[in-house]
């Protein structure tokens, strides 16, 4: 088995399960010791089974319980070596399990491609995760896509990709102009038109299971960057028959996903 589920997903923070016969994984840890442990209840899956947390980049939606968590815990931490120096929490360095970008390394029976992606942070990146010839892909966190990041989720059997936020929404909220700047950069946050053309490639190319996370509260809402994304790819002629998109839920895990 090569299980998926989405506990949180969003500028409140982000959390991501992953599971193989052998291995229990997290991708990024930005909720209290306390949520998670609710999250993973629920899905019935004890927090002591986990394996390690997997860590894109420093910001605090990625990391906010970090520190409590894998000392409550003793779950080790695998982060490249600028984000361990840029996450302002204490880690015992016992803990530490350091990767570098775009190098693969193995977490029990998973092997994990971190790669390179382009955000304000120390040296943020997305995570192909295989076992089992099966591909899963986790990119949120993106200010924008080239060909060499789209090689990255292409051939994926799931893919979370990040769709952040509807640029009227955005302009029109009350965000400080220079935060607003940011998220629009190209080191900032993927828009849902950007997420619609991103998925009508990799589904001409034959994705059919993903789901939109990293939704913005503010400035998005889940029916908005479904339709956004539909919209874009059948206005391409793009066949959606066996295409299965869903939204991350920001509050709540989603129901598991098995490949």
């Amino acid at each position: 088995m090569f299980k998926f589920c989405n506990l949180y997903s969003g500028s409140s923070g982000n959390c991501s399960f992953v599971e193989t016969d052998n291995t229990k994984l997290l991708v990024d840890c930005g909720v209290s010791s306390k949520k998670l442990e609710e999250a993973l209840n629920s899905i019935d899956v004890n927090i002591n089974q986990i394996d390690g947390i997997l860590i894109s980049h420093e910001h605090s939606d990625h990391v906010k319980g970090l520190a409590t968590i894998c000392k409550k815990y003793n779950i080790p931490v695998y982060a490249n070596n600028s984000t361990f120096t840029k996450i302002k929490q204490n880690i015992s360095d016992d803990k530490k399990i350091k990767f570098k970008s775009n190098e693969k390394f193995e977490v029990g029976d998973i092997k994990v491609f971190p790669f390179s992606i382009p955000h304000d942070a120390a040296d943020p990146c997305g995570f192909n995760l295989f076992y089992d010839n099966k591909k899963m892909t986790v990119a949120t966190d993106i200010g924008h896509i080239d060909n060499k990041l789209l090689r990255k989720l292409d051939e994926s059997d799931f893919l979370l990709l990040e769709s952040n936020y509807e640029p009227d929404m955005l302009k029109c909220s009350k965000y400080p102009y220079m935060l607003k700047r940011r998220i629009l950069g190209p080191n900032g946050h993927l828009s849902n038109e950007d997420a619609g053309l991103t998925i009508t490639e990799l589904v001409k190319s034959g994705m059919k299971n993903i789901m939109l996370g990293h939704l913005s509260e503010h400035n998005n809402f889940p029916e908005l960057a479904y339709q956004t994304v539909m919209t874009s790819i059948i206005s391409r002629k793009v066949d959606v028959d066996k295409l299965k998109l869903q939204v991350a839920d920001r509050n709540k895990p989603n129901k598991v996903i098995e490949l």
